[in-house]
């Protein structure tokens, strides 16, 4: 798992979302354990946007679940995979 990835989702679920960082985990469910819903995962998207500087595709987030699962999107986007 790339860690400064992690580390800035991390930061941004904190402080966009209020979410305490004792629930934050790369396993834990972003809807079911960290109520984001889908306004919120919009929001999610845009802040990754301004992270990253590239275009996120909705397509490439439909199958995101996890933690987890966006660092590895987020990474796929900053190595140009």
């Amino acid at each position: 798992m790339n860690t400064e990835i992690y580390s800035r989702i991390t930061s941004i679920l904190e402080d966009l979302f209020e979410i305490s960082p004792d629930t934050i985990h790369p396993d834990a469910n972003l809807y079911t354990d960290l109520d984001i819903d889908s306004i919120d995962a919009v929001d999610l998207i845009v802040e990754l946007k301004k992270y990253t500087g590239k275009r996120i595709e909705p397509n490439d987030f439909k199958s995101v679940r996890t933690i987890q699962d966006v660092v590895e999107q987020v990474d796929k986007l900053l190595v140009g995979a």
